[in-house]
């Protein structure tokens, strides 16, 4: 009985765990959110519903906003008139499977026959062929993989719990707002009448998002359909799986890090440099100057945000190629970057402001003293690190970056606040 049981243990984990948490966990294969600021992507599964969807429609009809629909191709028959109004509206209509039943209890012969099912319900309707695809909760099979040669396979980033009642519209509201970060894809609800979901919860969806989009418009975020969510997913499909996985699995720590040290955006409109407050613990910093860095100062930590990096990366082909675009990239954040240090409470008793890199050879020339990491166990780990960042970020590798093995050392940049002041021409307060 035990060797019975874990038989269908590894059997699932084979076939739909392993590959649902490639896709859940790192966005192997899938679209989960986009790039741009200020951008939301609302989606909605499980209708069309002849009560609810017709309220929705109405709702974004009223603030101009086009969404995505993962509809189902039962409720599509039964609906059509609901499937030709989202497409005349400017919607997105996309396919969440003929029926909702997950793919994990399914053949491969079987879910196919379910899309394209789902696919004729819909181009009968509308005239164009459906690509986008959501599969039920989110759970796929090992074969699905193969299903990406026809369809691109969208996730979510936010999920907020709205297919149940309990909480209300308070509930969804707080999670909506709390939890909204820049290129959302947010997955909602206009059918109750899925396992699992109130029949009633729709209604507590709707005057939440009616809050959340008046929020939005308020902070002048966009809204947009999934095949509008732009480089990131075109790019990570360029490349080999074996370059996709390590990509993945390095944005995805480097997700965990900015949340664990709470990193935020250097320019909230510009996104490439992170930062975060802290006591220095390195080595004494001279600076020309005359200021010095030395431990126990407060300092300001700058850290590249690797996925802007892979994006640039995928443009250059040599080291140095890479080095000019970062630095005209950062050139455009300085004066933005001293503003806000000058201006912010928490940021105005700095003594300097310094990072750890191998681009070590443009930043001179924006003010930056460039000295050598110390020797040790710290140098080689970083050394480690920043070697392999850069062969995981740049597409084609380490031979096709042409790099030059001396120039892979790690180096501390580093300029004080005074002459970050002095030389991009912004006093405090103002």
């Amino acid at each position: 009985m035990g060797y019975f049981v874990w038989m269908v243990v590894l059997v699932l984990a084979l076939y739909t765990i392993i590959p649902t948490l490639l896709v859940r966990l790192f966005g192997w294969g899938a679209y989960r959110k986009g790039n741009a600021d200020r951008t939301v992507f609302l989606t909605f599964d499980d209708g069309p519903d002849p009560d609810y969807t017709p309220r929705l429609l109405d709702l974004l009809k009223r603030y101009q906003i086009r969404a995505t629909f993962f509809v189902l191709g039962s409720k599509a028959v039964q609906y059509p008139e609901l499937i030709m109004r989202m497409k005349e509206e400017g919607h997105l209509v996309g396919i969440h499977n003929y029926s909702h039943w997950t793919n994990a209890f399914m053949t491969p012969r079987r879910v196919r026959r379910q899309l394209n099912h789902a696919v004729g319900a819909i181009e009968s309707i509308t005239g164009e062929k459906p690509v986008y695809y959501r599969p039920p909760w989110g759970i796929i099979n090992l074969f699905d993989f193969l299903l990406l040669k026809d369809f691109r396979l969208v996730l979510w980033s936010l999920i907020v719990g709205d297919w149940r009642s309990r909480g209300g519209t308070v509930k969804i509201k707080h999670r909506l707002l709390s939890r909204f970060k820049d290129g959302a894809v947010i997955v909602l609800h206009d059918s109750g009448q899925t396992i699992g979901a109130n029949s009633d919860a729709p209604e507590y969806m709707l005057q939440a998002l009616h809050a959340f989009i008046e929020e939005m418009q308020r902070k002048q975020v966009t809204f947009h359909t999934v095949d509008e969510i732009g480089w990131s997913n075109e790019q990570m499909d360029s490349l080999s799986w074996y370059k996709r996985l390590p990509l993945s699995l390095w944005l995805k720590w480097e997700g965990l890090y900015h949340s664990w040290f709470e990193l935020e955006p250097v320019d909230p409109d510009n996104r490439l440099l992170y930062y975060r407050v802290c006591t220095y613990h390195g080595k004494r910093i001279a600076l020309p100057d005359g200021e010095e860095i030395r431990k126990g100062d407060r300092v300001i930590e700058l850290h590249f945000n690797n996925e802007m990096m892979f994006r640039i990366a995928m443009d250059t082909r040599s080291m140095m190629q890479l080095a000019v675009q970062l630095v005209r990239a950062v050139q455009q954040i300085m004066p933005k970057m001293t503003e806000r240090f000058m201006n912010d409470e928490t940021t105005k008793d700095v003594k300097g402001i310094y990072g750890i890199t191998m681009i070590n050879r443009g930043p001179k020339q924006l003010g930056f003293t460039v000295t050598d990491l110390p020797r040790g166990i710290f140098f080689v780990l970083t050394k480690l690190y920043l070697r392999t960042l850069l062969v995981v970020v740049h597409p084609q590798g380490k031979k096709r970056l042409e790099i030059k093995k001396e120039l892979l050392t790690p180096k501390i940049l580093a300029i004080s606040t005074k002459e970050l002041q002095k030389r991009y021409s912004v006093s405090p307060g103002t």
